[in-house]
């Protein structure tokens, strides 16, 4: 009789989606709140929200010759099968035993906690990927699937990622100045030396944008070209209000900040889950009508894996970022500065792509245009997408990798 190894012990399930508590108290307060809802909708006092006054309206021509107690009996157990849609969901994405499928290359550069990786042919046009600093590199590189790195290597692009890691204590005293005419300034110098001294090209995704911005006004002997993708500038452009309640935030996550030098994952991921506080329960009840076994599960999975799978930020750039871009829209007024000089889009000189996505709801797509607008010559593409969906989504190969593809292979030697 032979031995048997013994079974592996089953993974523990996900901690998120982050914070789940927040996520799951906005789903389950919407589903269970539905007897109040129906009260409201039979009172004749005006909606609380001006713009909803006509959905308001028709809403009550449609009861009109309805039994309120038979409707009400329907919508019960309409509110309990949508509820338990949306716990299986976080419980089968919590379980799903997929993980990511891609190794990451040994770094070809290290400063402090960040790390640059590289893809493609040595000899090919360099071109650096600068993310958020609130999020992993690997978006870029999800999975054998969904790797914008890794296709755009395939066509000849020497693509270097840089992955800016959790802030340790250095990274901690850090302000955005540090970043920009600091750790970046010699990642770029250091793709550029890795690539024989051919400049290089800059791409920014969401915040990255805005560091390579500033760079590439900073470092126009070192840049060859600057792509934007989904990047804020304008922070008032289009939703005023709703950057302002970002900033109003602030008060209360300095405790956070002055006792542990950062911002913590789980509050930055519930600043970004105030934009849509139902975003999360529309996804996860759509992933329990999944099959678990698909492409588009597994996709589903290795996206809210990244999503959970954050960067703290350091207390002085947290700062920076609520109160000065959300807050006072420094970089909207042209009074941003990095390292005391102004950040001027119209003084930037290199060619320029602004890859602006129609449908993003994390950065207004007026807020991204301003900035396209403001430098030069510069590109504008408006592809019908959201933030995440111009990276991973179906649509993304065909109306952003293949644009962005051939705009770098012009404009980078």
């Amino acid at each position: 009789m032979t031995d048997r190894p013994p079974p592996r012990p089953p993974r523990p399930p996900r901690q998120g989606p982050r914070p789940l508590a927040l996520h799951l108290g906005a789903g389950m307060s919407v589903l269970t709140s539905w007897p109040a809802g129906l009260t409201l909708s039979r009172s004749s006092s005006p909606p609380w929200r001006p713009e909803l006054r006509e959905r308001a309206a028709s809403l009550r021509r449609d009861l009109a010759g309805v039994d309120p107690e038979a409707f009400e009996r329907a919508v019960e157990p309409e509110a309990r099968r949508r509820a338990d849609r949306l716990l299986t969901g976080l419980e089968r994405y919590r379980r799903h035993p997929y993980r990511r499928d891609l190794d990451d290359p040994p770094p070809v550069w290290t400063e402090g906690r960040a790390r640059i990786t590289a893809f493609g042919p040595e000899d090919g046009p360099p071109v650096l990927f600068v993310p958020s600093l609130v999020n992993r590199g690997y978006i870029l590189d999800l999975s054998s699937r969904k790797s914008l790195v890794r296709w755009l290597a395939a066509r000849g692009l020497r693509c270097f990622l840089i992955d800016w890691g959790a802030p340790g204590p250095e990274e901690r005293r850090f302000t955005l100045s540090d970043y920009v005419a600091g750790r970046l300034r010699r990642a770029i110098q250091a793709a550029r030396a890795l690539s024989g001294g051919r400049r290089v090209g800059l791409v920014g995704y969401c915040m990255g944008g805005l560091l390579t911005a500033a760079a590439a006004q900073r470092q126009p002997e070192d840049v060859a070209a600057l792509g934007l993708m989904a990047t804020p500038w304008d922070f008032h452009a289009e939703d005023r209000a709703g950057a302002l309640r970002v900033a109003a935030c602030l008060p209360a996550l300095e405790p956070a900040l002055r006792t542990l030098g950062e911002l913590p994952i789980d509050m930055i991921q519930a600043l970004f889950a105030g934009l849509d506080p139902l975003l999360a329960m529309k996804k996860f009840s759509s992933f329990a009508r999944k099959d678990p076994e698909s492409d588009d599960a597994r996709d589903f999975v290795a996206l809210e894996d990244w999503l959970n799978d954050g960067v703290t930020l350091a207390e002085a750039v947290a700062r920076e970022c609520i109160a000065g871009w959300y807050g006072r829209n420094d970089t909207g007024r042209g009074d941003w500065r990095v390292a005391g000089e102004p950040v001027i889009p119209a003084r930037i000189r290199v060619p320029a792509l602004a890859l602006v996505p129609a449908m993003d709801r994390i950065v207004p797509p007026a807020s991204a245009r301003a900035l396209g607008q403001a430098i030069p010559g510069c590109t504008i593409l408006e592809p019908p997408l959201g933030h995440i969906g111009m990276i991973v989504s179906g649509g993304a190969q065909p109306k952003v990798w293949e644009p962005l593809a051939q705009w770098l292979l012009r404009t980078v030697r």
